[in-house]
């Protein structure tokens, strides 16, 4: 099977980009968008997305992987600055036997504090929107 293929525009991200799901906004410029996970691993996980459509990492022109990825390194010192944990996990799947569930390229962002237990990718308890809201908060003013 190809890690390349037709993108869904009915996934949860283009729904997100289109306005369509509400999410907790993190940041926002012509290139990427930033929110809070709400199947969290551990608190304050925040994803990265491109706005154009792209499957995963194969599918993204490089102009646009650069924009993205340098997003990622901004939101991540936000991050790091607004909570301060011990370590911070970034990670991207590309395809269904890697782990991906979302087939629109993202970051995952993923704060490590030694005292909570990491949750499983894709199998965590959906956390509860006030929470994400303020931890979005706390993470833009810290940009």
């Amino acid at each position: 099977m190809s890690l390349t293929g037709k993108y869904d525009q009915q996934n949860i991200f283009a729904k997100i980009l289109r306005g369509e799901i509400p999410y907790a906004k993190v940041y926002e410029d012509e290139h990427i968008l930033a929110f809070m996970d709400a199947f969290p691993q551990s608190p304050c996980h925040t994803l990265v997305i491109p706005k154009k459509p792209s499957r995963n990492l194969f599918d993204i022109e490089p102009q646009q992987l650069t924009a993205v990825i340098t997003g990622v390194q901004k939101i991540s010192a936000a991050v790091e600055k607004a909570f301060s944990p011990d370590g911070i996990i970034i990670t991207q799947f590309n395809g269904e036997a890697a782990g991906q569930t979302v087939f629109h390229l993202h970051f995952h962002i993923i704060p490590k504090f030694p005292e909570l237990t990491m949750q499983r990718h894709g199998r965590g308890q959906m956390a509860e929107m006030n929470v994400l809201l303020e931890q979005a908060e706390k993470i833009s003013a810290a940009l």
